[in-house]
């Protein structure tokens, strides 16, 4: 027999193609609901402040200023997490990532919940912050690396429903709880469950996508192989019991033994900028932080804003502010079915212009009405929030697999910068200019935000291979 021909060990190449023709099923929704599970608690981590300020500030007397500083300090350390579980993601696998993420975020909950002062509770959001910013970009970048390029928005977005759900969740818990039970029973649910979550994620089987680039062909090949086997009825198109995928029948046939090519190796992040990805990585970083300057500003102070300025009672108050997640909810419902139809930069464009629009006729008309601010904030945010969600999908998309948890953790470095300096900023323009100059920056960020939309590159219905070539 010629050692030549002989059944070889898939190449790269082979894998990738397997991965992109075999259809979403039960194997896909189980990891999409385990790390979904982790995202959950991520975005509700991030809210669950907001929602014990306002007991917070009368019963620390805290200032506005100190309530800015509170809420900034928590995207300071998603801004750390963000590069340093980017940075581990690439170099020890996705899974083990965003395993570790989990469990700094739950497990600083609980000590959030023992704080007894300001600068306690300043540091021990600062820390859980590292969980929470490290948490999402690896978790989008699993589940991106999943997905094939037929249905990859709807699949994503699906998934990414999950943290709007968690931020709904923050607010009605808040809503309902807080006044009952006290402040602390917000840290105390987000962090015993993450706990449990924790050992639910780091038992999910690795990224094929990046153990193919880190030349384990053998272990990629394992995990591929039980994503066919768990196509309902089969899939005559896989590798299992010895079929060579793309042959038609099935048929095992000899093939020509070749080593396969060696993974481009990674350049860190300086790649980022490189000539090939400069643009396209400028886009996002002004697109993340224009989105979350807005979403993040208007989540996190709502609460307050209802209670201080609008003198609405407290629970009428933390029920106004969690209507602002069932709008993004509702939206990222509607574009998760029409995302690949519509296309990424149509979506993002559209949204950022119709935020700026309620935002703007807020802040020159209609500030002095609570049942406005009700109204037009909840639209606004729903519609930026929208936009939040095609990011997590769209920034994966435009990297290779070398750098794409890290290029997606930088990325939302930049959210996290934006968030850190907005409730600050909004705190000064509250007590300096009123509410509704507040209104009016944010509507000035969103129209940035449209201009910038316009610059990306359209990815719907392209293999993330194709996209980063």
């Amino acid at each position: 027999m010629n050692p030549a021909l002989t059944t070889a060990p898939a190449s790269a190449s082979e894998l990738i193609a397997r991965l992109e023709r075999t259809p979403f099923s039960r194997w896909h929704t189980k990891a999409r609901l385990v790390m979904g599970s982790a995202t959950f608690f991520d975005a509700y981590n991030a809210l669950s402040l907001a929602y014990a300020l306002p007991i917070l500030i009368r019963l620390w007397h805290i200032s506005a200023t100190q309530t800015g500083l509170l809420l900034g300090a928590g995207y300071v350390g998603q801004l750390a997490g963000a590069l340093l579980f980017g940075w581990l993601a690439e170099k020890y696998g996705r899974v083990y990532s965003a395993s570790g993420a989990v469990a700094i975020m739950s497990a600083m909950s609980l000590v959030c919940a023992l704080a007894g002062n300001f600068d306690a509770l300043l540091v021990c959001r600062m820390v859980q912050g590292i969980g929470v910013g490290g948490e999402m970009p690896v978790a989008a970048t699993y589940i991106n690396e999943l997905s094939r390029a037929q249905g990859r928005g709807r699949f994503f977005l699906l998934y990414e429903m999950i943290f709007p759900l968690g931020l709904m969740a923050a607010g009605q818990i808040g809503a309902w709880l807080v006044p009952v039970f006290g402040w602390k029973i917000m840290f105390l649910i987000g962090g015993i469950p993450g706990l449990l979550i924790t050992v639910l994620v780091i038992r999910l089987p690795e990224s094929p996508r990046w153990l193919v680039s880190r030349g384990r062909l053998q272990d990629a090949e394992r995990i591929i192989a039980k994503i066919e086997a768990s196509v309902p009825g089969g899939f005559p198109g896989g590798a299992r019991s010895g079929v060579r995928s793309g042959v038609p029948g099935g048929a095992r046939v000899p093939i020509l033994a070749k080593p396969a090519l060696p993974p481009a190796p990674a350049q860190g992040p300086f790649e980022l900028l490189s000539s090939v990805y400069r643009g396209r990585t400028i886009v996002v970083w002004a697109l993340w932080a224009s989105a979350y300057f807005v979403s993040n500003g208007l989540n996190n102070w709502m609460p307050s804003l209802y209670n201080t300025v609008y003198r609405l009672p407290l629970q009428q108050a933390l029920r106004a502010a969690s209507l602002t997640n069932v709008a993004q909810v509702a939206l990222l419902l509607i574009c998760a079915l029409v995302i690949d139809r519509a296309g990424r930069k149509n979506w993002m464009a559209t949204a950022f212009l119709a935020s700026a629009a309620f935002l703007g006729v807020l802040g020159f008309a209609a500030a002095h009405s609570a049942p406005a601010v009700m109204l037009l904030a909840t639209l606004s945010y729903g519609a930026v929030g929208s936009a939040n969600a095609v990011l997590y999908l769209y920034t994966p998309e435009i990297y290779p697999t070398r750098m794409r948890a890290i290029g997606t953790g930088v990325a939302t470095s930049w959210l996290r910068l934006a968030s850190a300096i907005g409730p600050p900023l909004v705190g000064f323009l509250v007590g300096a200019a009123g509410v509704g100059s507040v209104f009016i920056l944010f509507a000035a960020v969103s129209l940035a935000g449209a201009v910038v939309a316009r610059q990306m590159i359209e990815t719907r219905g392209r293999k993330l291979e194709e996209i980063a070539a």
